[in-house]
C-alpha cells in the first residue's frame, strides 16, 4: 500500500511539474519567424548573341477607347488609327487586365516596315497610354510586346494589334525569327547543292528581359546532307525550347534535278 502511495504522490509531482513547464514555456516570447523573399532572376543579353537594335527604340503612343465592334475598327481606321488591345501576360499568353486602346496607323506602320513583320512581332517596345494624342497626362506606362500583327491580305495595311505587357518578371511565349547566315563559306553550297529550309522561327519561352530580335543560324561549316535541328541552336541558356530538341531547322541536299540535267 505504501508503495502505491508513493507512485501515485510521484506520477503527481510530475504532472505538475511539466503543467508548469509547458505554461511557462507558452508564455516565453516565440522567436520571430524570418521570411526570406528570393529576389527575381535579373537576366542581361550575352554579348555573343543578338541584341535589340537601339536605331528602332520608340514609344508608342495609345489612346483608350471605350467600344468594340466591326463598325468602330472600321471608324478608328478611317480616322488614321489601328484598334489595338493590351493584355496582362498569363502563362507567357494573353491573360486578364484587358484594355482597349487605339494607336497611329503611321508610327505603328512605320515600324513594321523597319523591321519587318517577324522582327516587329518579336521586339518589346515602351507604350505610353494618354488620354489624347497631344495630351501630357499618361493613364498608363508599360513595356509591352506586340502578340499579333493582323495585316490586310491584299493591300499590307495593318488592322489591329494585340500587345502584351511585359514586367522583368515576365515569361513569355515567342515564335523567334530564323536569320541564317555563312552561306557564301558553307562547304555544302560552295558544291552546288541547296538549302532546304524547313523552319523561319522557332517558339520559346522567354524572360522578358532577354527575348532575342531573332536567331542566328550558322551555315558555315554545313556539308551535304548535313542538317540543323532545334536543339543545334545557339541562345541563351535562360530561353527554354517549346518544340522538339530534334525539330529540324534546315539541311544541304544535293544539287537540284535541273543542275544535274544541265551538266549531262
Amino acid at each position: 500500500m505504501w508503495i502505491s502511495r508513493s507512485s501515485r504522490l510521484t506520477k503527481t509531482l510530475n504532472l505538475r511539474f511539466y503543467s508548469q513547464s509547458s505554461a511557462a514555456a507558452a508564455v516565453l516570447p516565440q522567436e520571430p519567424e524570418i521570411v526570406v523573399t528570393p529576389k527575381p532572376q535579373l537576366y542581361t543579353y550575352l554579348d555573343d548573341l543578338p541584341k535589340p537594335n537601339p536605331k528602332y527604340s520608340e514609344t508608342i503612343i495609345a489612346i483608350p477607347r471605350t467600344d468594340s465592334g466591326k463598325s468602330i475598327a472600321a471608324k478608328e481606321r478611317r480616322d488614321g488609327r489601328v484598334p489595338s488591345i493590351l493584355f496582362e501576360q498569363e502563362k507567357g499568353e494573353e491573360g486578364g487586365n484587358k484594355r482597349l486602346i487605339s494607336i497611329r496607323n503611321n508610327q505603328i506602320k512605320k515600324l513594321v516596315n523597319h523591321l519587318g513583320r517577324s522582327m516587329f512581332e518579336s521586339r518589346l517596345f515602351d507604350l505610353e497610354v494618354k488620354s489624347d494624342f497631344e495630351s501630357d497626362e499618361i493613364i498608363e506606362k508599360v513595356r509591352v510586346l506586340p502578340r499579333q500583327l493582323h495585316l490586310d491580305a491584299g493591300t499590307d495595311a495593318v488592322l489591329n494589334v494585340t500587345f502584351l505587357r511585359a514586367p522583368s518578371n515576365a515569361l513569355l511565349k515567342i515564335n523567334v525569327p530564323l536569320v541564317f547566315i555563312g552561306e557564301d563559306v558553307s562547304p555544302g553550297l560552295r558544291k552546288g547543292a541547296y538549302l532546304n529550309t524547313m523552319r523561319r522561327h522557332v517558339k520559346y519561352l522567354c524572360p522578358a528581359d532577354i527575348v532575342p530580335p531573332y536567331i542566328e543560324v550558322d551555315l558555315s561549316e554545313l556539308d551535304v546532307g548535313k542538317k540543323i535541328i532545334a536543339k543545334d541552336l545557339k541562345v541563351h541558356p535562360a530561353l527554354k525550347l517549346l518544340v522538339q530538341e530534334d525539330e529540324p531547322i534546315c539541311k544541304i541536299k544535293g544539287a537540284r534535278m535541273e543542275q544535274k540535267k544541265g551538266n549531262k
